[in-house]
């Protein structure tokens, strides 16, 4: 049987000291210090190389170090100070603890291995580090982990980031720019630095009840789920855009200036054919959770590059007939309506909100009937080469897996996209003896 054994684990630090001792937690740090790490991975072809082994293994490990002196708010871990009026509040202690790093081996594991089967694999889970940890524990563990997994033909490069202090664009920004380090870039020439000016922090700590982070002690034990990636060609999302265009006009008077996306096309087409096949009540909410960017819905624009989370989570509650029976153009509406909701004034509204009344949810309150929408197909997933290449494909590790979690990625072709969905196995069985879902995309 085929298993993962771990050759090593290091704390790798930054070579030189950082630029900042300390870096408060904004309310969209916070709001995640109770569920999962990111976790995500490429799978490479291995390099043609009979001394792959030590050299690669050291050349990344040196590349990793080069890229903390920049990311350096990784090297470090959580810290906290417990005032006296029973709250407590969290900050980046940017001390260079050390980032793990660990090298394995899947000996008997193949590319094909991977890629060819309908579900995922369980052994890729075991191609990450730090898994099964709440941001939380950030206060303990280290908050950056990568792991380089040789496989027969192939090396697997998992990543696992503590999510109250980054999002998904700033995951990928570390991981762009560890590759463009690995390919011989100078720290002072990556493409897009990090950028720590205070957005949200405005010098100050925000305390939160100490009740509320006791509720980390509560375990959370998901119920058994399958993944499986759904590829969506440019020509099928086109036509799932223009049929939830023409829905959307056609069923609501309000759809007519509107112009429903690619992603929120695929999007209610995945969110439809989980609904549909999970079998529930016709006149009970489900629920659909989007995390919102709002780096570009402030004045002034926040960059690109800034370290931290600035997304919100944004949810649409309608009962599973409408789902069901009102089409792609009708859900697609919905999701449509949810993103442009997101105005400026709402976000700024949304944050100070928060922070005078502060709500940090478990894992375990957001997995109801739920889809829940991870990740984006404008990440630079596939601009990553190490030094030997680029990848041919993208996985995620356990973190966060609950039934009903989606997570998007641009595929490997121009245009095209990836959605990972994990949920039960009886609902992804039906799923794929869906006509109806199968029918529009590629397998």
């Amino acid at each position: 049987m085929a298993e993962t054994r771990i050759v090593s684990t290091t704390l790798v630090e930054a070579p030189t000291e950082p630029i900042f001792n300390k870096i408060e937690l904004t309310s969209s740090d916070l709001k995640l210090l109770l569920v999962g790490s990111i976790q995500k991975g490429l799978l490479f072809p291995k390099p043609n190389s009979s001394s792959l082994c030590l050299t690669l293994i050291q050349h990344l490990k040196t590349s990793f170090s080069q890229t903390l002196q920049i990311f350096f708010p990784l090297a470090g871990r959580l810290s906290t100070i417990q005032h006296q009026d029973n709250t407590i509040s969290f900050f980046i202690d940017c001390n260079n603890a050390g980032a793990q790093f660990v090298h394995a081996v899947a000996e008997n594991v193949t590319i094909s291995d991977i890629l060819e089967p309908i579900f995922v694999p369980s052994i890729v889970h075991s191609f990450f580090p730090l898994t099964h940890i709440n941001n939380i524990d950030g206060v303990s563990n280290p908050l950056l982990g990568v792991q380089i997994t040789e496989l027969s033909d192939g090396i697997f490069i998992g990543c696992t980031m503590n999510h109250s202090v980054a999002d998904g664009t700033t995951f990928w920004n570390f991981m762009n720019s560890w590759s463009e380090i690995s390919r011989g870039y100078d720290v002072n020439q990556i493409s897009k630095p990090p950028v720590f000016e205070n957005w949200f922090r405005n010098n100050c700590s925000i305390r939160l009840p100490v009740s509320i982070i006791n509720k980390s002690s509560v375990k959370f034990n998901p119920r058994p789920c399958k993944e499986r990636v759904f590829h969506f060609t440019k020509e099928k999302i086109a036509g799932l855009k223009e049929k939830a265009n023409s829905e959307a006009r056609d069923g609501d008077g309000d759809g007519k200036s509107v112009v429903i996306s690619s992603l929120q096309s695929v999007l209610a087409h995945i969110w439809r054919g989980v609904i549909r096949n999970r079998e529930s009540e016709p006149e009970k909410e489900t629920k659909f959770m989007l995390q919102i960017g709002y780096r570009k819905r402030l004045q002034p624009e926040i960059p690109d590059g800034y370290f931290g989370n600035a997304v919100e989570g944004g949810i649409i509650q309608v009962k599973t007939r409408e789902v069901i029976e009102k089409g792609i153009g009708f859900v697609a509406l919905q999701i449509n309506r949810l993103v442009s909701s997101y105005t400026e004034e709402k976000t700024r509204k949304s944050i100070d909100s928060w922070i005078k009344d502060p709500k940090i949810p478990r894992m375990s309150e957001i997995a109801r009937d739920v889809l829940a929408i991870s990740s984006s197909p404008r990440f630079n997933v596939y601009g990553n080469d190490f030094g030997w290449g680029k990848a041919k494909a993208v996985r995620s590790g356990p973190g966060n897996k609950i039934d009903g979690k989606v997570t998007v990625f641009p595929g490997l072709e121009q245009g095209s996209i990836d959605i990972e969905v994990c949920v039960s196995p009886l609902v992804l069985e039906a799923m794929g003896n869906d006509s109806e879902f199968m029918d529009v995309f590629s397998v």
